[in-house]
């Protein structure tokens, strides 16, 4: 697949990084400095181009929204309309006085309502890039699981598979308005910020599904 990827930060970097291992074809894009943007594509190698923002949703078969929570505006006045387009959100709702107050609703709903007709997704946003980077490409029940939220069905199938591309294990957490254990910030009866593996990930979903507090935090060796 044809990925753009909106912001060349650390989690948009290792999102090109782990789609381009996984055989697809990536775009950067969003940076102040063109020349750095273009040659961090040619470090990342084959696959790997860079453009303006509207190149990219233009070139993509799915955009990675990866920027910073105070310029999400901006960047979304350079997408243009993103209507029918599939969208994996990175971001995180963390301003310059820390976690943004958003009245109770999830950050997933309130990114979702900000692009009309998107086919919106959020993932890649719990962990960190390093950790991201360094647990990458593990095999069997050992893979870092990306969580994913969302309400339609067959992106949230596509967003599965690129994460399972992308060498992880992808669990569907379910609605955009029932993720708020994956959203930040780090916290007792949340995932975010934690390492899960699957069998332990599925109970977290049966939890939420149920409306019933997680179960405790695991560990591994």
């Amino acid at each position: 697949m044809r990925i753009g990827i909106v912001g060349a930060g650390n989690i948009g970097t290792n999102c090109a990084v782990q789609f381009l291992a996984g055989g697809h074809e990536v775009m950067l894009s969003f940076s102040r400095d063109p020349a750095s943007l273009s040659a961090l594509a040619d470090q990342l190698g084959a696959g790997c181009t860079s453009g303006q923002v509207a190149e990219a949703v233009a070139f993509a078969d799915v955009v990675v929204l990866s920027v910073p929570w105070p310029v999400i505006d901006l960047a979304l006045e350079q997408t243009g309309s993103l209507e029918g387009t599939l969208v994996i959100d990175t971001t995180n709702q963390f301003g310059a006085d820390g976690v943004v107050d958003l009245g109770g609703g999830t950050a997933a709903r309130f990114n979702s309502d900000r692009m009309p007709g998107a086919r919106y997704t959020k993932s890649f946003n719990t962990i960190t890039a390093g950790y991201q980077r360094q647990a990458a490409g593990r095999t069997g029940s050992d893979r870092l699981v990306q969580w994913i939220c969302g309400d339609d069905q067959g992106a949230k199938h596509i967003t599965a598979g690129l994460v399972h591309d992308a060498g992880y294990a992808p669990v569907d957490l379910g609605s955009i308005d029932a993720c708020t254990v994956m959203e930040a910030p780090r916290r007792v009866g949340a995932v975010y910020g934690e390492e899960y593996r699957s069998d332990d990930a599925n109970q977290v979903v049966a939890a939420v599904r149920t409306n019933e507090p997680i179960p405790p935090t695991p560990t591994y060796s």
